[in-house]
């Protein structure tokens, strides 16, 4: 059902609907007529309030669970509700502090400012927090081959931060000992200190100009072993999720099939980080709100996520939240925003 227009409801009707969603997100729980009826400046009796209700509930805004008289947001109603009346609360001075701090307090790679301000985030929203960091090429230290049967070797890659990495590789015909010795002395020799894209344009020069001291076995073995680390690095997401105990609140208890989903969902992170690359892609603040997303159908949460950039003023990352529907969204949104700017002003 598309979402009705905002310019189309009464100034009685948008006050109750406002009125319900701020109930809502405040306590998780149908708000009732009779308790709208007693909120300050509002002059209806609980019958006409209801009435207004049953207005919102057919236009698809509200509904109407069977085990309450009360009624909640539908999920066209938060979308509603977050882009035409929502009144965003800025963070205040000690919120920024604590983001900030967090992250200029972490030490070593850039993924460690990165987790931190995840991790901030995911405290100060009482939500999931999740950052997409920018993907970086290793950069080659040491490649080499160690023997696991007469038709595969393990590929093991150290890169210059000190990271290891093993993949299994099938050997070309004919490949022996010696062989993958020699192939990790040229490795050593010729492609350390390059990116897996510099050491796979170079061999290919070297090939290409009669210049690589390498039979043609020995050249092919190479080219698979960089081809593997290449496609494994582009299809892996580098993805950090904190906060997820955040998630299992007050309210998990009425709902724990839904909070198991929406963990089992965290789980795959492959999957929402491709999400979070719309979020990249459009350049500004995504806001997916429940089945908007199919990832989160089932669990009905909700999504919050800002890009941030690197020193080119480029897009690098996004970085976000995830939490129920009912989050804060006022409150939350501006959060994001504020600490995709704090990851600009870091890496720029």
């Amino acid at each position: 059902m598309a979402t009705t227009p905002i310019t189309e409801l009464t100034d009685r009707a948008r006050e109750v609907f406002r009125m319900v969603v701020d109930g809502y997100l405040k306590n998780g729980a149908p708000v009732g007529s009779r308790t709208i009826s007693k909120l300050p400046g509002m002059n209806l009796s609980p019958a006409s309030i209801r009435n207004v209700m049953q207005d919102l509930e057919e236009l698809g805004l509200l509904s109407h669970p069977h085990t309450s008289a009360g009624r909640i947001p539908t999920e066209s109603g938060l979308r509603l509700f977050v882009d035409g009346m929502m009144q965003a609360a800025e963070p205040s001075a000690e919120e920024r502090a604590a983001i900030e701090g967090r992250m200029t307090r972490a030490a070593g790679p850039i993924e460690e400012a990165l987790a931190a301000a995840t991790s901030a985030l995911s405290g100060l929203s009482a939500c999931a927090g999740i950052v997409l960091v920018p993907k970086r090429e290793p950069v080659l230290k040491q490649f080499g081959f160690v023997p696991l049967s007469p038709g595969q070797a393990l590929a093991v890659l150290v890169g210059s931060d000190g990271s290891v990495e093993n993949r299994v590789v099938d050997l070309p015909p004919g490949v022996g000992p010696s062989a993958l010795t020699e192939v990790g002395n040229y490795v050593s020799a010729r492609l350390s200190g390059l990116t897996l894209s510099e050491a796979q344009a170079r061999l290919s020069g070297e090939i290409k100009d009669g210049r690589a001291a390498l039979d043609a076995v020995s050249q092919q073995l190479i080219a698979r072993g960089l081809a593997v680390w290449s496609e494994d690095g582009d299809s892996r997401p580098v993805l950090i999720v904190r906060g997820q105990a955040n998630l299992i609140d007050g309210h998990a208890a009425e709902d724990l099939e839904r909070v198991r989903q929406l963990l089992d969902e965290l789980e795959t992170k492959q999957e929402i980080a491709r999400l979070l690359d719309r979020a990249r892609a459009g350049q500004g603040m995504k806001i997916f709100i429940g089945s908007e997303n199919k990832l989160f159908a089932l669990s009905g949460s909700s999504v919050i996520a800002a890009p941030y950039r690197g020193g080119d003023g480029k897009v690098v990352g996004v970085v976000g939240v995830i939490g129920p529907t009912r989050l804060n969204y006022a409150r939350v949104v501006p959060m994001v925003d504020f600490t995709a700017k704090a990851l600009s002003r870091l890496l720029a």
